[in-house]
């Protein structure tokens, strides 16, 4: 036996004993790597893992396989033996948070003030305070033809702001009950394409019943009118079968877009993992449907299966972005995946895209979910975020005040309190920018009729918009 495979079996030989199997990601480079690596990963008898600076290829598989194989010459230990390829993963999701970290210290980010200029790459603007108090958990922004603009509070009130920008002190009334709970409540607001002629407005939200401390809720769709602050002409346009319905807090997944004749929208996989790929259950999709309500005959077949009414795509886990190129038609969407694994997906029919059998992330506790990151029949994503940064708002800029960013597709965060701009080539990124950071969670970015951008906050509650500096 050479003295490569001998120097292999005295490092491993110690660790073989130790269970890492129930141990956090934290945990596990804490035991196994901090000694050479260091307990902030800035290096010691190895070197640094957040430099930036890679010997062995800088690629995911390439540390990867670094993990798994090792190299001996260097004593670098294979850890193959004593963890699966589930907890390689991880480490390297663990790793790729600090590298990220480390180089966003020293980094500026354009912070927006008031009254002041900020520079981006391609445009610079000010912001300009749209509503600064009474909102209470804003979550979307539509807006009217007249002026007017809708804005949905996750309690369950749908609020009016005035032709003359004033917040109205009265909510629409006799909107559908909203179940306010855990993540979900009266989350999206959408204004038909042909809202001048009939007057149809669409909302997205918790339906379900809370009884005796039991709730059970799903998102669900409805359309309606308003006709001097009332809410009428109600219509269902998407409602699950009450066996869907769940008391889980989690994973709504709620936006509307609209395209020659159809609306889109998601439903979230609800904390129910594996539904998301049951082409029957109605939790972790996107729907297509006539704008009415009505099924396509052309939507997407399943051989020997009888889908979910409306299935467009699947696999999906907390999609809260969702958003049509103009000028190709493809719809794209962000969803929350889970730590290290936010995702902007080009959505297509019938393709599944992966939840949770392959996924770029790991639990938010720290322990693996997979070692899968590709898979047969399942779509990858144009791109993903680690850390993740809670992607909420999606919205194509189709204005002209900022035409240096026209198409470009505007992506919110709710963790990272940031917005990113992305250019869209032949559906790849090629250019990807943060525009604003830190001044609040982002909850929705869109672009405006006027030609603005319109951005709702939370903590503080507020809306802004992007104006030009000029």
């Amino acid at each position: 036996m050479n003295r490569a495979n001998l120097l292999t079996i005295a490092l491993v030989a110690p660790l073989a004993a130790q269970d890492y199997s129930k141990m956090k990601t934290d945990k596990v480079f804490e035991q196994l790597c901090s000694g050479c690596h260091g307990a902030d990963l800035s290096g010691g008898q190895g070197g640094s893992l957040v430099d930036g600076e890679w010997k062995h290829g800088s690629s995911d598989d390439e540390l990867l396989k670094s993990i798994k194989e090792g190299n001996a010459q260097l004593g670098m230990t294979p850890f193959k033996t004593v963890l699966d390829d589930r907890q390689i993963r991880s480490l390297v999701i663990f790793i790729r948070e600090k590298e990220k970290q480390a180089k966003e210290k020293g980094m500026e980010f354009p912070k927006p003030e008031p009254g002041k200029i900020t520079k981006t790459q391609h445009e610079d603007y000010k912001i300009e305070m749209v509503v600064e108090k009474g909102l209470k958990n804003p979550w979307a922004i539509a807006f009217l033809p007249d002026g007017r603009k809708l804005v949905t509070e996750k309690q369950g009130r749908l609020r009016v702001i005035g032709a003359d920008g004033k917040l109205l002190d009265e909510p629409v009334q006799g909107i559908p009950k909203i179940i306010d709970h855990g993540q979900g409540g009266l989350m999206e607001v959408a204004i038909h394409p042909d809202y001048e002629k009939n007057g149809w407005i669409y909302l997205g939200f918790a339906d379900g019943t809370k009884e005796g401390g039991e709730t059970k809720t799903i998102t669900a769709y409805v359309r309606g009118r308003i006709k001097d602050g009332q809410w009428v002409d109600q219509e269902w346009i998407w409602k699950a079968d009450p066996k869907f319905y769940t008391g889980a807090g989690v994973h709504f997944g709620t936006r509307i877009v609209f395209d020659k004749g159809y609306i889109y929208f998601p439903v979230g996989e609800r904390g129910g993992w594996q539904e998301a790929q049951d082409v029957e259950n109605a939790k972790g999709k996107i729907y297509r449907l006539h704008d009415d309500g009505r099924v396509p005959n052309d939507n997407p077949k399943f051989d020997g299966k009888t889908p979910v009414s409306g299935l467009w795509s699947y696999g999906h886990r907390n999609p809260q972005g969702l958003d049509i190129d103009p000028r190709d038609g493809s719809i794209y969407n962000t969803e929350h995946g889970p730590r290290g694994g936010d995702e902007l997906n080009w959505v297509q029919p019938g393709h599944n895209y992966g939840w949770p059998v392959i996924t770029y992330g790991m639990n938010y506790d720290g322990t693996p979910i997979t070692g899968i990151t590709e898979k047969e029949g399942m779509d990858q994503p144009v791109i993903y975020w680690q850390p993740s940064i809670a992607a909420c708002g999606l919205s194509f800029y189709r204005g002209d005040k900022f035409p240096k960013w026209k198409n470009d597709l505007f992506a919110g965060a709710l963790a990272q309190q940031e917005i990113r701009r992305l250019r869209l080539v032949d559906h790849k990124v090629t250019e990807q920018e943060v525009i604003l950071k830190n001044i609040g969670r982002v909850r929705d970015v869109t672009d405006a009729p006027d030609g603005y951008i319109y951005v709702i906050l939370n903590g503080p509650d507020r809306i802004i918009r992007l104006v030009p500096a000029k």
